[in-house]
């Protein structure tokens, strides 16, 4: 049943909800898994990634739907919830059909963005248990990166302390002479935390550690995490984190966990990540819950574990990526697909009529006050013009040969006039066009995007990549600025060019896949630019060296690996009724 979602806050329709939520022996039951592969964990349970898929291994995959959006806007697109709700709609239709979306950040769920549970009837349950820690991965995924950390600062602790024949007696260690001035990792805690961007650390005594500056970064940022969205298996996982590049020696070579011997405890904490954990649509359909957020920083993918699972298990399966096709479905197309091997059949492009708007040059929205009429009213010139970014992110779907969906998420205020502007302007750019009310009405309200999308998988698509691996990370750089965002060119910093052209001349980076990060909030390097901006140069300040999880990584503009609390966060109004224990205040 649908609930009344003007009237209760998300987290009261995840309690009524999960009144008939199923219990791990039902997903049991529900998926045919054998007995042994739901590792039950409270009222959620994992899945046992190796053994069901070993076991389905010769089954045929069902259909691959990635779900995206426009340029995001502080009004809202709903990625998230136009995800559950194609689940839903498709679960009305009767389809076998599940998903797999990512771990929310404690970051955005205790600042201003929320939990990325979805939202009104198109929502992950249980909703609490989603949004404040889940079955334990990110911490897992923090205590190896740190970990590397610890390893990496007390070596160069002892490496001061001890000549080499006493290290070589006292520690059996052999000099690895890291450069301070070269670290590559940082610190890592799962909170918004600007005030940990740039730190010193070691001071104190020849006892204290080393005296550096350092860093922290957001925790589903780490390259823990890109290994976890990327790996095929607990092999392929031990191998990643013995090559995770940590420094550069003073001679310039680089200084690996392999180098620390870490990698092997780094495996131990994180063994249990690799298996995803199960959760349900509040119509209690399935879906895998796995990697992270922060496509901006981050490859912002659920796992390609958990897609090879679902699509083993449903004839339709649905994945989103992270912000707008700039970014997450750039991942997903050239870096995600290329290491799975995986095709998708068809992208969804989430768009609202308020966004759309705000691309179309509607006023700044500021928090705590109401909406400017042009976002509650008709306004067919704002829509008309803003739907040019729309047309922009259809187009970079349609490059890589998929076909594209395009949702609009219906809010009450959306008159039947600006709905089929959206439409006449997504049809004439060659995609479907449906509108949704999942929020409002569940399964029943995305019923017309359910079956564009069942249209969409049923066609052949021409699936191809952007760029080939041959081709030289400036050059690929500048390939993505020019055909996904839209700039005239590149301009590369004279470090961040130098260190460029040192990883094309090293063969072991060839293969590497390029990893954008730039902001979500435009498709420029500049987050006040809306719509399509035209006449820009995108600049890149450095590239940051992800070789465990072989990524490198091009930062564009000022965007930083740390994100800020904002002036009224969430965490003021998140509390625990101390009776029943039940928490309130999420969203």
């Amino acid at each position: 049943m649908a609930y009344d979602a003007t009237k209760l806050a998300d987290w009261q329709i995840s309690e009524l909800a999960e009144e008939h939520m199923p219990t791990p022996d039902d997903w049991r039951d529900k998926l045919g898994l054998k007995k042994d592969e739901i590792l039950p964990m409270g009222k959620l349970a994992k899945v046992d990634f190796l053994k069901i898929i070993e076991r389905l291994k010769d089954r045929p995959d069902g259909k691959y739907i990635e779900v995206t959006a426009i340029t995001p806007t502080p009004l809202g697109e709903g990625k998230s919830t136009t995800s559950v709700g194609l689940m839903e709609g498709l679960g009305k239709r009767g389809k076998n059909v599940g998903g797999a979306l990512r771990q929310p950040s404690g970051g955005p769920t205790m600042n201003v963005k929320g939990t990325a549970a979805g939202g009104g009837n198109a929502l992950l349950i249980p909703m609490t248990e989603f949004s404040l820690g889940l079955t334990g991965d990110i911490n897992d995924i923090m205590n190896a990166h740190n970990l590397a950390m610890v390893a990496m600062t007390s070596r160069m602790q002892h490496e001061r302390n001890y000549n080499d024949e006493q290290l070589e007696r006292l520690t059996k260690m052999r000099r690895l002479d890291i450069d301070p001035t070269r670290v590559e990792m940082g610190w890592i805690i799962d909170y918004c935390a600007q005030s940990l961007r740039n730190i010193v650390i070691g001071l104190g005594g020849r006892t204290d550690g080393y005296t550096m500056q350092s860093k922290f970064g957001i925790a589903v940022g780490s390259e823990c995490m890109a290994i976890l969205a990327v790996i095929r298996d607990l092999a392929d996982l031990r191998d990643r984190l013995d090559k995770i590049t940590v420094a550069f020696d003073k001679s310039g070579k680089p200084v690996t966990t392999g180098d620390l011997e870490v990698g092997g405890a780094m495996t131990a904490w994180m063994r249990n990540t690799i298996n995803p954990t199960i959760m349900s649509t509040a119509e209690y359909q399935p879906c895998f819950v796995h990697a992270g957020p922060f496509a901006n920083i981050a490859v912002g993918q659920s796992s390609i574990i958990a897609d090879r699972l679902a699509l083993k298990l449903f004839d339709y399966h649905v994945t989103e990526s992270g912000f707008a096709a700039d970014i997450g479905f750039e991942k997903f197309w050239n870096v995600k697909c290329r290491y799975s091997g995986l095709k998708p059949h068809v992208s969804v492009l989430t768009t609202t009529i308020r966004a759309l708007k705000m691309h179309g040059g509607g006023p700044k929205v500021v928090a705590g006050k109401a909406l400017p009429e042009e976002y509650t009213k008709e306004n067919l010139a704002l829509v008309e013009k803003g739907c040019a970014n729309m047309v922009h992110h259809i187009n970079t779907i349609r490059k890589a040969g998929i076909n594209p969906v395009v949702c609009i998420n219906c809010f009450h205020t959306d008159t039947d006039a600006e709905i089929a502007l959206v439409k006449k302007i997504a049809e004439q750019a060659g995609a479907r066009c449906a509108k949704s009310t999942h929020w409002a009405n569940g399964g029943d309200g995305a019923l017309e995007l359910a079956d564009a999308v069942i249209d969409a998988t049923n066609e052949n698509n021409n699936f191809k990549f952007l760029y080939p691996l041959e081709m030289k990370l400036r050059d690929r750089v500048a390939l993505i600025a020019k055909e996904v965002y839209g700039a005239d060119g590149v301009a590369w910093s004279p470090e961040a060019e130098a260190k460029a052209k040192m990883l094309e001349s090293d063969p072991k980076y060839a293969d590497f896949a390029t990893m954008m990060v730039k902001t979500h909030l435009s498709l420029t390097h500049e987050p006040t630019l809306k719509g399509v901006p035209k006449g820009w140069t995108l600049p890149i300040r450095d590239v940051l060296i992800y070789s465990g999880a072989k990524f490198l990584c091009p930062c564009a503009g000022t965007i930083s690996l740390m994100p800020g609390t904002a002036s009224n966060p969430a965490f003021r109004r998140v509390d625990v009724d101390v009776k029943t224990g039940k928490v309130s205040g999420l969203f």
